[in-house]
């Protein structure tokens, strides 16, 4: 390292390189940003001197050469922030670490239940600052369409939108998933299981029910109406609580299905304040392996999302697009796996039938 060299500190800038490897600026970025137009010779030399100063370049300077921001946008509804629910949260710092091994900085935002581009445009979008955008469960239609027509990059996990154009999706096998969950508790012995759900407009929730349903069917076992409820509000512990209580109220069950763990947390509160020892009296079985679900009383048994994984998959299938603006990725189905605890147990015959408590 010659003396000059050892002057130059940790801010070392783009200036300096240039200077010490006796090229101009705009040669340093092309050998940043691994233009072709630039000589192996040169380009050791600029190598060489960014190396020795300890020069990290600025995403703005590489973003010159390449016309990139490497920024991605990360947008979730705001309902989402206010659950006890962890589950886009982890989808999130599934993608934000996969993205630190891309160089690509994670800009997240949320947003409100109707979408007014005047009112609640995120500012990456307003000032075209991001390369490509996620967009993580349910958010309003005109908002996706808002982005097509931005023609940003686009990749959406855990929503099928209305939209006339084709999207790229990554999504949960809900229906698989909640079939395996059912056909346990069937194989288990049981045959009156209800099944209680929130949103149902919602495509996760309405895929848990088919996958329900479809398990019902294959084993002949009759859909009570009784014991279905998805007209809840949303899919929060309270809401769980509400349709278990309704719920026992109308019939009694010896098992019950949820549209996911927090509902799930709800029916437990709803079966004991009512008397009801799980499993022995009624099996409860969730959906989304959030992590409170292997500390519950008793642990809860429900199928895993691999929330992670399912935040990389989508930045990874983002960059192609990015990359390769004709590439096609389509919908992606991401892996489930049923996990058995103890909320589930095979079904006692000589059950009584319990006073439920209006």
């Amino acid at each position: 390292m010659t003396d000059s060299q050892a002057g130059v500190t940790m801010s070392a800038t783009i200036k300096d390189v240039a200077k010490l490897a006796n090229v101009s600026q705009s040669t340093v970025s092309l050998v940043i940003n691994n233009h072709g137009r630039v000589s192996e010779e040169t380009r050791r030399r600029v190598h060489k001197v960014i190396e020795e100063i300890g020069y990290h370049p600025r995403r703005s300077a590489i973003g010159l050469a390449s016309k990139t921001s490497g920024n991605i946008g990360f947008i979730i509804a705001d309902r989402y922030f206010h659950r006890a629910e962890s589950f886009y949260n982890r989808t999130f710092l599934g993608a934000e670490f996969e993205a630190r091994n891309t160089d690509y900085y994670i800009l997240l935002t949320s947003i409100g239940e109707k979408f007014d581009p005047r009112r609640d445009m995120p500012r990456f979008l307003k000032e075209r600052n991001v390369d490509g955008v996620i967009v993580a469960g349910w958010v309003d239609d005109a908002l996706i369409e808002f982005i097509i027509n931005r023609d940003v990059p686009l990749i959406v996990i855990d929503h099928v939108p209305k939209s006339s154009k084709k999207l790229n999706t990554v999504l949960i096998d809900n229906e698989g998933g909640s079939f395996e969950a059912t056909q346990h508790l069937i194989e288990l012995g049981h045959r009156e299981i209800a099944f209680i759900s929130g949103f149902s407009g919602h495509p996760s929730q309405q895929g848990r029910y088919l996958g329900y349903k479809q398990a019902m069917s294959e084993y002949d076992l009759l859909v009570d109406s009784s014991l279905v409820i998805r007209d809840m509000p949303d899919t929060t512990d309270s809401d769980g609580y509400e349709a278990t209580c309704q719920l026992l109220r109308q019939g009694n069950p010896s098992a019950l299905v949820c549209g996911n763990d927090v509902i799930a947390f709800g029916a437990f509160k709803a079966l004991k304040e009512n008397k009801f020892r799980i499993p022995h009296d009624v099996s409860v079985i969730g959906f989304d392996d959030i992590p409170m679900s292997a500390h519950t009383d008793p642990p809860l048994t429900t199928v895993r999302v691999f929330n992670e994984e399912i935040g990389a998959l989508a930045l990874r299938k983002l960059q192609q697009l990015i990359n390769c603006r004709s590439a096609t990725t389509g919908r992606t189905i991401a892996d489930i796996e049923l996990v058995v605890r103890k909320s589930t147990t095979k079904f006692r015959p000589k059950r009584l039938k319990k006073k439920i408590l209006e």
